[in-house]
């Protein structure tokens, strides 16, 4: 008797860790997940749809699609939908059939029988996962901000958030440390059934081109090994970045599919 596939293991990450953060509203063929409480911290952007689970491969209505975009107005929040496109290959056709875009963002997993690759670090620079009651947290939180050129801070509701999340595990968050103690790089997990998609990695642009951003993801990846999650991936939007995951240990693992122009995970969306 086979286990669940690596699509199944997946699709299983996509549709479960959400609820982590969130409370899930059906439209029929589809969820929206709708974040619990302003400044919670939040798998995929604020409040992002997807296929309904458990449905045997309904194909997605239209209409739907509408009602889920009706409900992401009201909230005020960016009009995000996501899916994995082998599981669903059908609805890229029926979402672009309402005249909205999609872009492609590949997927890569850790090879399960093959360590993360070491990085050299520069002198004196650590990596380390950062605690809940690091006085470094609110700086670690604003560098994958400063990285996609967002502001120098997080909103103060956004840290006891955070700290509370750090401290019950349901998110991992690591960075790189200069010698004076600033942070440089930073990502972060969300563990859930065994797998986890790594994430909101991003170098403070005075830091760039050290190798500091793939340390963070090998120093990820490790962990999440240690705390027994035995499926890691993550998805690039540049074949650059492809070749140096490749480099650490990640091979090609499917494609999920998105609205384009909606917020990149580890990014403050704009109001909208």
């Amino acid at each position: 008797m086979t286990g669940p596939t690596l699509r199944d293991r997946i699709e299983h990450y996509y549709t479960h860790v959400p609820l982590l953060f969130a409370e899930a509203e059906e439209f029929g063929t589809l969820r929206l997940f709708v974040r619990r409480a302003a400044g919670a911290p939040y798998y995929g952007g604020p409040s992002h749809a997807q296929p309904a689970p458990g449905d045997g491969g309904r194909t997605v209505k239209a209409a739907d699609l509408e009602r889920v975009r009706a409900r992401q107005r009201e909230l005020g929040v960016p009009q995000a939908f996501e899916w994995l496109a082998e599981a669903r290959p059908g609805l890229r056709a029926t979402v672009e059939g309402t005249g909205v875009a999609v872009e492609e963002r590949p997927l890569m997993v850790l090879d399960p029988a093959r360590a993360p690759a070491a990085v050299p670090l520069p002198a004196g620079v650590t990596v380390r996962a950062v605690a809940a009651d690091d006085p470094a947290l609110a700086a670690v939180l604003a560098v994958p901000n400063l990285a996609f050129g967002g502001p120098a801070s997080v909103p103060a509701g956004e840290i006891p958030a955070v700290r509370q999340t750090l401290r019950d595990g349901t998110k991992v968050l690591v960075a790189a440390f200069a010698p004076d103690g600033s942070p440089l790089a930073a990502g972060h997990y969300h563990p859930c059934g065994g797998a986890t998609e790594i994430g909101g990695i991003g170098t403070h642009p005075t830091a760039r081109r050290q190798g500091l951003g793939a340390a963070v993801t090998t120093a990820l990846a490790a962990h999440a090994a240690d705390r027994g999650v035995r499926t890691v991936f993550l998805a690039y939007a540049q074949e650059s970045v492809a070749r140096l995951y490749a480099r650490l240990g990640f091979r090609p693992a499917g494609t999920t599919l998105l609205i384009a122009g909606q917020p990149a995970r580890g990014q403050r969306p704009t109001a909208g």
